[in-house]
C-alpha cells in the first residue's frame, strides 16, 4: 500500500494496525525503534521502516502517498514528518490534540494547497466527533457567536495522552475568545447535563479550541470536561507546583511517573466504555441549538476514525489544505461508525 502508518508499535498504533489487518489491509508500519517496530511487522506480515525524524526523514518516505502519524507528543513528530510530507508531496494525518501542532499545521495551508498535499491533523477521538458535533451544531445555527463542548466518559489514558497533558500543564487552560486563543491561570467551569443529570464540569485545554473556529468560525469557544477526581486535583494546584511542573526538572519527574502507567485502557475497558459529548452553540440573540453525541470508548473510535480517514485522503476525498474531520468530509462523517448515535436536542 501507499499508505504509512509512523509510530505503529505505540499504544495507538498497534490498535490501527490491528485495525488495518482485520481490514485486510497492508500498510508500510514506521517508527524510530527497529526492535517493537520489526516485531509487529513480523507478527502481521507487513513491511516496516524503521527511522527518526532529527535527520532527512524525506529519505525514508519514496512509494509513500499518504502518512497517518500516531507518534505523539505530537509537538515533537507533527512539524518535522508534515514539513517532509509537503516537500515530497504526501499527505499527512495525525491523531494530536495538541492546540499549537493545530495552529502550526494550520500556518501550512497556503503550502498545502500550493503543492496539492492533504494535511489533517486531529483525525482520532481528538477531534472527529467534537469537530463533527460542532459542524452540526453550527450547520443548525449559522450564526452563532458562542461554542461549548462537554466531553463525558473518557475513563482512562494513554501514556501518549498523559505526556501531552504534561507538556501544557504549566500554560494555563485555553480558550478562544474574539476568534484569539487565551490561556487562563484558573480554567472557568460550569454544569452540564450528559443524560444522567446535571454535573458539573471544568473547561481543558481541548484541540477543538482550536479547530472548532476553524470549521465553523465561531469566535468564543470552550471545552469542558465533565469534573472528576483527576481534574479537581489538577485544578487545585496551586501556581508555584504548576509553574514547577513546567520546568525541565518537573517535565522529567512526571515523565518517570507516566513510565509507570499502564501503557492505555484495557481492552475491557475500550469495549465497555462510552463517551458522551453534548455541543452547545449560542447567538447573539439567545437562539441556542444543542446536539448530543454518543459514541464507542475513545481510543476504540480512534481506531476507526484514523484509519479511515488515512484511506480516504489518499483516495482523494478531501481537497488539498489544511483541514479538520468535518472540513474535509462534512459533519457527518462520524456518523458512518459503528456505536455512533446523534440526538438534537
Amino acid at each position: 500500500m501507499s499508505l504509512l502508518l509512523y509510530g505503529a508499535y505505540g499504544y495507538t498504533g498497534r490498535l490501527v494496525t490491528e485495525r488495518a489487518a482485520v481490514r485486510g489491509l497492508s500498510p508500510l508500519l514506521g517508527g524510530r525503534r527497529a526492535e517493537p517496530l520489526n516485531a509487529l511487522g513480523s507478527k502481521y506480515g507487513l513491511e516496516t521502516r524503521d527511522f527518526g525524524l532529527s535527520t532527512d526523514p524525506e529519505a525514508h518516505l519514496s512509494g509513500v502517498t499518504t502518512v497517518l502519524n500516531l507518534a505523539g507528543p505530537f509537538s515533537k513528530t507533527a512539524l518535522p514528518l508534515a514539513r517532509a510530507c509537503l516537500a515530497q508531496g504526501i499527505n499527512y494525518l495525525d491523531i494530536t490534540g495538541e492546540i499549537s501542532v493545530f495552529e502550526s499545521l494550520f500556518g501550512l495551508d497556503g503550502e498545502a494547497k500550493t503543492r496539492g498535499v492533504v494535511l489533517l491533523p486531529g483525525a482520532g477521538f481528538d477531534v472527529v466527533p467534537s469537530d463533527c458535533l460542532a459542524a452540526h451544531v453550527h450547520r443548525r445555527l449559522p450564526h452563532a457567536r458562542q461554542l461549548t463542548l462537554v466531553i463525558g466518559g473518557l475513563e482512562e489514558v494513554s501514556r501518549g495522552t498523559a505526556r501531552t497533558a504534561l507538556e501544557g500543564i504549566a500554560r494555563g487552560t485555553a480558550v478562544r475568545r474574539a476568534g484569539q486563543i487565551e490561556y487562563l491561570e484558573e480554567p472557568p467551569r460550569s454544569s452540564a447535563d450528559l443524560g444522567n443529570g446535571v454535573v458539573p464540569t471544568m473547561a481543558v485545554s481541548w484541540g477543538d479550541v482550536a479547530t472548532a473556529y476553524h470549521s465553523t468560525g465561531i469566535p468564543d469557544i470552550e471545552v469542558h470536561f465533565v469534573l472528576n477526581d483527576q481534574l479537581k486535583r489538577a485544578a487545585s494546584l496551586p501556581g508555584p507546583a504548576r509553574w514547577f511542573m513546567g520546568t525541565r526538572l518537573g517535565q522529567w519527574l512526571g515523565h518517570r511517573a507516566i513510565d509507570r502507567m499502564p501503557a492505555g485502557p484495557s481492552e475491557e475497558v475500550r469495549n465497555r466504555a462510552r463517551a458522551v459529548l453534548v455541543a452547545e452553540a449560542e447567538a447573539a440573540d439567545g437562539t441556542r441549538a444543542v446536539a448530543e453525541l454518543e459514541t464507542p470508548e475513545a481510543y476504540r473510535l480512534t481506531a476507526h476514525t484514523a484509519l479511515d480517514a488515512a484511506l480516504r485522503v489518499d483516495r482523494g476525498d478531501a481537497a488539498p489544505g489544511t483541514h479538520t474531520p468535518s472540513t474535509a468530509f462534512g459533519p457527518d462523517f462520524v456518523m458512518g461508525f459503528p456505536g455512533v448515535v446523534r440526538r438534537d436536542l
